[in-house]
């Protein structure tokens, strides 16, 4: 399943000037974007309903009592709408008597209580003996038909004073159920949005600390923007499990099954007619849920890749700017923008058109069903089991109050069947949604901490690598067998061309991948032996794209130290250099900073990010490319201050920069994923035929120095 969702194409074959403009329905019969929909059996629906639970259990009590809230509210307000159809309709028309319980609820006395709840019946018996006379001839048949007139022509039990009363009294209950239900609807609302939110925060966080958990490997053969919508989007569906996989079907089908009921106890017939709609229904249903499945895909996996070509596009705003690629940004967007609208419309436009043919089936039985009802209502059938409600409600016979309960209980069978198909067609996409956001967390990282870690030596003496190969794809080697060891006190500088593996040399040490043969080692113990965020606390680094973020000055620098007093925040400073232009701003350490630091230079910038590796105080600082944006003169004083500040530290320096190499106490050159020399900077370069002088001489030839 997770190959699918993430291998799922939704580039339709039309393309270029035949997609010029939006199009109703262009695309939508191809059927290359409906076919081989991916697996999701009930059973797998069922295990991933199960898999939810963890992040539900923090807030059982309170799903609880949503539930609870639910089930009894609909159950007071199927009573009440029978209650008041009844009175209104044959008590407030028609002027019948009420039961007893009306009366009570009504606060009115016993002379609006009727005298006979089985009279209505007693009418239908009086019938049936005027139509069995029919065959005694015409007298018989006059008499027949007066008998029938006079047992027909009841006078209504209560006064036209007794029925305004208990009209008055029912609009009283409604106003006051109206406004007592909408300020109680208004509180459950609130609370229940709590709940489900809080349900989603606990996912959200979980596939947040899967994603950072997650070694590089995964990130960078990964969109961003697909890591994105999975935990803002696909995530969500956990909500709309509960609410839409749970609630709404239990509710819908305890609805249909009740309206069922209901009709059935009017006239079986009823419940005949509803199994016979139900068969083509479920046909419908059956051949049309692999191919709602396959568009539910299409549109999650277009609607992924937009997002990770709006973040690509606002991220790299500068360089598009600066090689005028706007027009090109936008044709790409354009694209997948379009791609993800027809997945969206054709997806809603498949469920349309299911949902129509089971709203003719349903509209085809309330129509036959209304014509029976007011056939029966003609010949005063009596109804199925309307003597057993007759002390609460007066459903004896088809009446106006019968026809109105019955033809809405059979609507709203229909209803309910067409509001289950819309609920199974928008579960295929919400499992599907939790496959991704499942799919996420499924992800075993590939660094972990051993069952027994190991505490980070102290003091720290050696850091070294021995026999180390590495490649971020298999047959494709960065590292070819290092060997390097650096000790404490000391700056080694690792230099080479790009590519040479300098970097990733690093990226082992801070564990963010793990050698594929060799070992790095800490005062002889194998980082792999520590756990991975003891080492990391361990290890500080600046790295060359110098990330900060929309704070202030004293934040950015603290970042990954959130103890960091504002005298170590400020010593940090003042060790990058970067105290002089901070105190300049207008409100010195607290000045807020732009998006990413825009409102800087690329020069304080870097500072920034090595005051912020420096606050950290640990015993190994990893520098890349520490003074690439620096002038002579403050890459000279930075230095200066590292040195005397590394003094009992392990420091390294990825860098090119000649006057950076000069100052370090080891130098180690990295060629083809091998460091082919490796000592001082007198020392190498003292070798005419050496590869560092080769390198020494080609940096400054391509710097204009000599």
């Amino acid at each position: 399943m997770p190959n699918e969702l993430d291998t799922a194409t939704t580039k339709s074959p039309r393309s270029g000037p035949e997609r010029d403009a939006l199009s109703l329905i262009g695309g939508y019969s191809d059927m290359r974007l409906v076919e081989a929909p991916p697996e999701m059996s009930f059973r797998r629906m069922v295990q991933l309903a199960w898999r939810t639970w963890p992040y539900m259990r923090p807030m059982l009590i309170h799903i609880v009592v949503v539930l609870v809230f639910i089930f009894s509210g609909s159950i007071a307000g199927l009573v009440g709408f029978f209650v008041g159809v009844d009175l209104m309709h044959n008590k407030v028309l028609l002027g019948e008597g009420l039961q007893p319980i009306q009366a009570t609820v009504l606060f009115v006395d016993d002379e609006y209580v009727t005298t006979d709840p089985q009279k209505l019946g007693k009418i239908r018996r009086g019938k049936a003996k005027g139509a069995g006379g029919k065959k005694t001839g015409g007298a018989t048949r006059a008499a027949a038909k007066g008998e029938d007139k006079a047992a027909t022509a009841v006078e209504p039990e209560l006064t036209q004073d007794q029925r305004r009363t208990v009209r008055n009294r029912l609009l009283m209950w409604t106003v006051a159920g109206g406004v007592f239900g909408g300020l109680l609807g208004a509180v459950f609302g609130y609370y229940s949005m709590w709940v489900w939110q809080c349900v989603n925060q606990n996912l959200r966080v979980a596939m947040i600390e899967r994603a950072e958990s997650l070694s590089l490997k995964y990130h960078d053969n990964s969109r961003v923007g697909d890591a994105i919508f999975r935990v803002y989007q696909d995530s969500a569906m956990i909500v709309n499990l509960i609410q839409s996989a749970i609630i709404a079907p239990l509710m819908a089908v305890y609805a249909l099954l009740g309206g069922i009921g209901i009709v059935a106890a009017f006239d079986p017939w009823f419940a005949l007619m509803v199994v016979l709609v139900a068969i083509p229904v479920g046909w419908t249903i059956v051949k049309s849920t692999p191919r709602i499945r396959r568009r539910a895909l299409v549109n999650r996996v277009a609607n992924s890749r937009l997002t990770s070509r709006i973040q690509e596009a606002f991220t790299a705003v500068k360089v598009v700017k600066a090689n005028r690629a706007e027009a090109r940004i936008f044709k790409q967007f354009d694209e997948d923008s379009r791609e993800a609208l027809s997945a969206a419309y054709f997806l809603r436009l498949d469920m349309v058109l299911v949902t129509l043919v089971v709203a003719v089936l349903g509209a085809s039985l309330v129509i036959v069903g209304e014509f029976l009802m007011v056939s029966w209502v003609i010949e005063q059938r009596e109804t199925f089991l309307g003597a057993l409600v007759a002390g609460i409600i007066g459903f004896v016979i088809w009446n106006l109050g019968a026809v109105e309960i019955a033809r809405g209980r059979l609507g709203g069978v229909a209803g309910r069947a067409r509001g289950l198909l819309v609920i199974w067609m928008r579960m295929q996409d919400l499992f599907l949604a939790l496959e991704r956001a499942f799919f996420l967390l499924d992800l075993e990282p590939d660094v972990t901490d051993p069952p027994d870690p190991v505490p980070f030596p102290a003091p720290i003496d050696t850091v070294a690598w021995r026999s180390v190969r590495f490649g971020y794809e298999a047959g494709k080697q960065v590292l070819a067998g290092i060997d390097l060891s650096a000790s404490a006190g000391t700056v080694t500088a690792i230099v080479g061309g790009t590519g040479a593996g300098k970097s990733t040399l690093m990226s082992l040490l801070l564990r963010l991948y793990d050698p594929d043969q060799g070992t790095v080692s800490i005062n002889g113990v194998d980082i792999k032996d520590m756990a991975v965020s003891d080492l990391r606390a361990h290890v500080g680094i600046a790295l060359q794209k110098n990330v900060l973020f929309a704070a202030t000055v004293a934040n950015n620098i603290a970042f990954g130290t959130p103890k960091a007093n504002r005298a170590a925040i400020e010593t940090a400073a003042k060790v990058a250099c970067a105290e002089d232009f901070i105190l300049e701003m207008a409100n010195g350490y607290d000045t807020e900073l732009g998006e990413r630091g825009g409102k800087l230079s690329s020069g304080q910038r870097q500072r920034l990010s090595i005051a912020r590796a420096v606050v950290r105080d640990t015993p190994v600082l990893v520098l890349d490319e520490p003074t690439a944006s620096l002038d002579a003169r403050t890459e000279q004083r930075v230095l200066a201050n590292l040195a005397e500040w590394g003094r009992d530290r392990v420091i390294f320096l990825i860098t090119h920069r000649l006057s950076t190499i000069r100052n370090a106490d080891r130098i180690a050159l990295v060629e083809d994923g091998r460091i082919v020399e490796y000592g001082t900077h007198d020392q190498l370069i003292a070798d005419a035929d050496g590869r560092y002088r080769a390198f020494v001489d080609a940096e400054t030839v391509g710097s204009g120095t000599g």
